[in-house]
């Protein structure tokens, strides 16, 4: 397979459209049309992840952390970075990052967070990204229609419903037509009066889903031109955010949901701010990575504690002052994001009959120690 057999159907779940304004998310290093045989995940790109790589034949990099934030200003290979991207090469490995489009992606790196820290009644937390949606209706004959539709709704088109899945439409009609001369239909004769038994199909397709959707209908419709209508819904649209805001089984002090968030998330010490320890909290507001500047949003959305990492000194002064204590666990909680894709790229492989290996990688990158 091809790296971009990969990225196409990841780019499905989280396209570039939602990464932030900047952010150097897609290819980093390599091809798009190089072969892949072994992904490895990863959150960042070091040194150290490369060797890894290097030593387990991977071909393909996946990580969080885009490895380029800034472009190289020369191929000074005294530069360790320098020396890392042309090590990449040599051993022609492919780097893709995925960085904000993965954070606020459904299913995506903070529903993983709030999962983590076993939150219910989950919102969003930071709007990042309004997204279309379509309604397609779709006419097949009948002793076709549940196969277009099964296949229609496992590439992505289905009415929005939030308990259920697979949720379409259908109605039953008659169809009469005569076909002119020289044409070769499906059904019937040239020039002679026939009538099928017909079905409409109707589905809300999300926009990221929709080209993919209609690849798939011209594939599998028995007319050589589907006949299908295609509707914009301007009252409706699919929000997606950055971060999560949800509530606990049960009520804790602030003190005892740090000490939970050192076991969630693995750390051996994290930074909290609070001004009293005894408060209790029961909504829990969580942003991976640099979330700092959005706890006026947390706190105006009800968290009585707000998880983030990279906490800035001056904000945490901001945050004392608010009176919303907050937790500081460090971006590393992120690496959740490793068995998380690599669960995602087998059971895609599986589904795809690709021939790829998934392997993650057991560096530690956090580049912090507690002592």
């Amino acid at each position: 397979m091809k790296v971009k057999d990969l990225v196409d159907r990841f780019e499905q779940f989280a396209p570039k459209k939602l990464a932030m304004e900047k952010d150097p998310v897609g290819l980093q290093i390599g091809s798009l049309q190089s072969n892949v045989h072994k992904v490895m995940t990863t959150l960042d790109v070091r040194p150290e992840v490369v060797d890894q790589a290097v030593e387990n034949n991977v071909d393909f990099i996946f990580a969080h952390h885009p490895v380029m934030f800034h472009p190289a200003r020369n191929l000074d290979l005294d530069d360790p970075q320098n020396a890392m991207y042309a090590k990449i090469i040599a051993n022609h490995i492919t780097v893709y990052a995925a960085h904000t489009n993965l954070d606020s992606a459904d299913n995506g790196m903070n529903d993983w967070l709030a999962d983590a820290l076993g939150l219910s009644h989950l919102s969003g937390l930071v709007p990042t990204y309004d997204e279309s949606v379509f309604r397609l209706t779709v006419q097949v004959p009948k002793v076709y229609a549940t196969a277009v539709r099964m296949s229609l709704v496992d590439a992505g088109a289905q009415a929005s419903a939030d308990q259920y899945s697979g949720y379409t439409y259908e109605i039953d009609g008659t169809v009469y037509y005569v076909p002119k001369a020289g044409a070769d239909p499906t059904m019937g004769a040239a020039g002679e009066p026939n009538e099928i038994e017909d079905s409409r199909l109707e589905f809300e397709v999300p926009e990221k889903n929709l080209h993919h959707v209609l690849r798939t209908l011209a594939d599998v419709h028995p007319l050589e031109k589907p006949l299908y209508n295609l509707i914009r819904l301007e009252d409706k649209k699919h929000h997606f955010t950055m971060g999560r805001i949800g509530d606990l089984d049960s009520p804790m002090t602030v003190k005892e949901f740090a000490n939970y968030c050192k076991k969630v998330f693995a750390v051996d010490g994290l930074r909290v701010i609070a001004k009293d320890l005894t408060k209790p909290v029961s909504r829990v507001a969580v942003l991976g990575g640099d979330g700092g500047k959005f706890f006026h949003l947390a706190q105006q959305k009800g968290a009585d504690v707000y998880v983030t990492g990279d906490v800035y000194y001056h904000t945490g002064h901001d945050m004392l002052a608010a009176n919303l204590p907050v937790i500081d666990p460090g971006h590393h909680i992120e690496s959740i994001c490793i068995p998380k894709l690599a669960a995602m790229f087998t059971q895609w492989a599986e589904e795809n009959n690709w021939d790829l290996d998934v392997y993650q990688s057991t560096v530690n990158t956090d580049p912090f120690t507690f002592m």
